[in-house]
């Protein structure tokens, strides 16, 4: 009913009845420009509660007032002292958002002049490599044969004996590993998941590294579960080998092919004294399934004292924090030196496209084309123009088609005969 009201309904209050995040996944479809909002005094638990109005699927696009005092959401981070981290991710996840629990949102902006962007025609971009080449590892301040030694004891002891690994690891120092389970758009394009030179990457199995090692995987992009974020924060040597243990095996080439691994290593202020950051990106098989996955690895360390048990065993540093992260295989062409291409070429070499005339949109729709990743943005505007898509339908049809425009322009053909009006220019 609320749905059919002219003017459309743009403030409601829906406090104190005892709703949870469920119960809101039609508001978006009825009340698509609602712009104040009130929450107050209901069972909202977790940020995760409000996805159903803040998915791409269902963003209440217009929110400019929020109200959720009274609600687990806000008033467990008020007992813990972060109220400031419940309101960054209230703002992340509503963009638009001016007034929070009746409080200003601080906006970041420049008093500069901007010119008018009404029908601005949106360049196709000409570059195909980027200006500035990729480089070889850097490293800088220390000895590049303390980093190279303790990179090849680090990563054969965590393959063959893990648990010996607890006295490189300061009695204060952390630990945590995230999974990311997206497949990299180079990985896909080259079709290395689907390779029959590569059969293994199939019987990969993320379960158990989201659900493994005592506290699972720490991907804060993720979820906003406060459980979750402390248990997948391992502290101390003991905690930390504890996790590994609880991992697949691994097996690390590391003294193989140097251009499998990348490593970049320079001195960072950490408390009062200095660190040196170690970051390592590469490859390793997957023991058990012979499948190889891709994976980066940051790690500050600090010289280990005298008569500390790292130097004991023969480490000439310790670890303070290690943060690993699991990913799809995606090859070490990332990290090749040389000129770096943003732009895929036409892999079968053919004749050009017909060049089609540049399509000019309207100052919402370029809004909301700026809110997507800049190497993302031709790809919706090429489907804009070969659909007549607004931007939000072009960006979720991409989505749901792995980012491959063939694929969601032939998804569209499909479909199109049941997509509103609301969905085109």
């Amino acid at each position: 009913m609320a749905s059919q009201l002219k003017p459309e309904v743009q403030t409601i209050s829906l406090a104190n009845n005892y709703i949870t995040g469920g119960m809101l996944a039609a508001m978006p479809r009825y009340l698509p420009r609602l712009a104040n909002l009130s929450l107050a005094n209901n069972k909202i638990r977790t940020p995760k509660d409000l996805d159903s109005i803040t998915s791409k699927k269902g963003r209440l696009e217009y929110l400019r007032e929020l109200i959720l005092v009274g609600n687990p959401v806000r008033e467990e981070e008020v007992k813990l002292g972060q109220l400031d981290r419940y309101r960054t991710e209230m703002t992340r996840r509503f963009p638009s958002l001016e007034i929070l629990d009746s409080e200003p949102v601080t906006q970041i902006g420049f008093d500069v002049p901007q010119p008018s962007m009404a029908n601005t025609v949106v360049p196709k971009p000409s570059s195909t490599t980027f200006p500035v080449e990729m480089q070889p590892s850097f490293i800088t301040g220390v000895d590049g044969a303390m980093v190279s030694n303790f990179l090849m004891r680090f990563f054969t002891t965590f393959d063959n004996q893990r648990g010996t690994l607890v006295n490189a690891y300061h009695s204060s120092s952390t630990f945590s590993y995230s999974i990311n389970t997206s497949i990299p758009q180079r990985a896909r394009i080259a079709g290395l998941h689907t390779s029959r030179d590569l059969p293994n990457q199939r019987k990969l199995d993320w379960k158990p590294w989201i659900q493994g090692g005592e506290g699972g995987s720490r991907n804060l992009s993720r979820g906003f579960v406060l459980d979750k974020q402390y248990n997948s924060l391992h502290f101390g040597g003991e905690a930390a080998v504890k996790s590994m243990i609880a991992l697949p095996g691994t097996k690390h080439d590391i003294g193989g092919p140097p251009e499998k691994f990348c490593v970049d290593s320079f001195p960072v202020p950490h408390g009062d004294s200095i660190g040196l950051l170690l970051v390592v990106h590469g490859e390793f098989v997957e023991v058990g399934v012979d499948g190889i996955r891709s994976f980066d690895r940051s790690f500050i360390l600090a010289p280990a004292p005298e008569g500390s048990a790292a130097k004991t065993h023969g480490w000439d540093v310790v670890i303070l924090s290690d943060q690993w992260i699991v990913r799809h295989y995606s090859t070490c062409d990332a990290w090749k030196p040389g000129p770096m291409k943003v732009q895929a070429s036409d892999p079968k070499g053919s004749t050009p496209a017909v060049q089609q005339p540049a399509l000019t949109l309207p100052p919402d729709q370029l809004a909301l084309l700026q809110t997507i990743p800049e190497f993302q943005q031709p790809l919706a505007l090429q489907v804009c123009q070969r659909t007549s898509l607004n931007v939000k339908f072009a960006v979720d049809c991409l989505t749901g088609n792995g980012w491959d425009i063939e694929r969601a322009v032939a998804n569209f053909n499909e479909v199109k005969g049941t997509l509103g009006r609301e969905a085109f220019l």
